[in-house]
């Protein structure tokens, strides 16, 4: 039998927030076996950008990541982010450790083509190397992985941080029985933005393509659905769209995607 291996994704206001952080990395720490704990961060960013006069600029809500951008994103998802997460660990008597992609030549990625849109120093992954990730989970170190990548030719990549969660899911999916949770501020996915009780309790693919047609489900949901569903077609167990509270009791509560 396999052993599990959780695979968590933080991201949006919780990351921010200090005392919505401090709740989930307690909820965290209670989760038994093996974790990866993957987080965002582009709020910071933001707003450190702007204290230091350089202007943020988004299509369709992913950021455009030129050199100053870059530069900026480093500094606060691999480390001002990063090791806030890894020190709130410790304090819970968890052994973690802050990493990035380019630490252990853990995730290599390339510069994403110019199309209708130059989106500058982002990523798209090409491999995952879990090889010596696997060794500091099972010696019970829990990795947490800032949202950068390499090219394997010194440059460093903004990457999507729900596409590295998914991709580090698919990776292990061979070696553990992996369950992946995307967890953010909302209960789940919603039919209703504003009505926190409107949870899709479970979502397959088919619903999940009339809600993109019929507008319910849009803008940054999409992606992080996207790399949920694809986590689930290449062996992984379970995947999980909930908040803090959801990852307690089992993960029962948010919302479950099937094929």
């Amino acid at each position: 039998m396999q052993e599990r291996l959780t695979i968590i994704k933080v991201g949006g206001k919780v990351v921010e927030n200090a005392e919505s952080l401090e709740t989930f990395i307690q909820d965290f720490s209670k989760i038994a076996g093996h974790k990866i704990l993957v987080h965002g961060g582009g709020r910071s960013a933001t707003a450190i950008a702007e204290k230091l006069g350089i202007e943020t600029k988004m299509v369709d809500g992913r950021r455009i990541t030129d050199t100053d951008t870059l530069n900026v994103v480093v500094m606060v998802y691999g480390g001002l982010v990063n090791k806030n997460i890894v020190a709130q660990l410790q304090t819970l008597n968890k052994s973690a450790i802050g990493l990035c992609g380019a630490d252990l030549d853990l995730i290599r990625a390339k510069k994403r083509e110019v199309k209708d849109v130059d989106y500058g120093y982002v990523g798209d992954v090409t491999s995952v190397n879990t090889e010596q990730l696997n060794d500091l989970i099972k010696n019970e170190v829990i990795p947490v992985i800032a949202p950068l990548t390499h090219d394997g030719k010194g440059q460093l990549l903004n990457t999507n941080a729900d596409t590295i969660a998914a991709e580090l899911a698919k990776a292990f999916a061979m070696d553990f029985s992996v369950q992946l949770a995307y967890c953010f501020e909302k209960s789940g996915v919603l039919t209703d933005p504003n009505n926190d009780n409107s949870v899709i309790t479970n979502l397959n693919t088919e619903l999940y393509q009339t809600y993109k047609d019929d507008g319910t489900i849009s803008d940054g949901m999409i992606p992080k659905l996207d790399n949920g569903f694809s986590a689930l077609k290449h062996g992984v167990k379970q995947v999980l769209i909930s908040n803090s509270e959801g990852l307690k009791n089992g993960f029962s509560k948010g919302t479950q995607l099937e094929l």
